[in-house]
């Protein structure tokens, strides 16, 4: 895992912030304290392009819909392929999520 080289004491303290955030409400208020809004606008992106790469968009497509440039596409797509299931766990779990909450 690239993030290997960063572990440790503060990486563990930010992780630990954010598992202890309650819901949707809380994580809108810590995040917009964390991080720019550019910052922000693009860890949903990323996570936006994993879901439609997913679902079989073009490149083209994602671009036109997210404003995404080729190289985060290609990254995102390299992360789907050789990362560590990461995306497609969130957004599996996202999805249930969702499928639960309209019961």
């Amino acid at each position: 895992m690239q993030i290997d080289k960063l572990r440790g004491k503060e990486l563990d303290q930010l992780f630990k912030a954010i598992l202890s955030l309650r819901d949707l409400e809380e994580c809108y208020e810590f995040f917009d304290d964390l991080c720019t809004i550019n910052e922000i606008q693009s860890l949903a992106q990323r996570l936006e392009v994993a879901r439609m790469l997913q679902h079989g968009y073009t490149y083209h497509k994602i671009e036109t819909e997210t404003g995404a440039s080729t190289a985060t596409i290609s990254r995102v797509k390299r992360c789907l392929n050789y990362g560590n299931e990461s995306y497609q766990m969130t957004l599996d779990r996202v999805r249930e999520e969702e499928k639960e909450n309209q019961k």
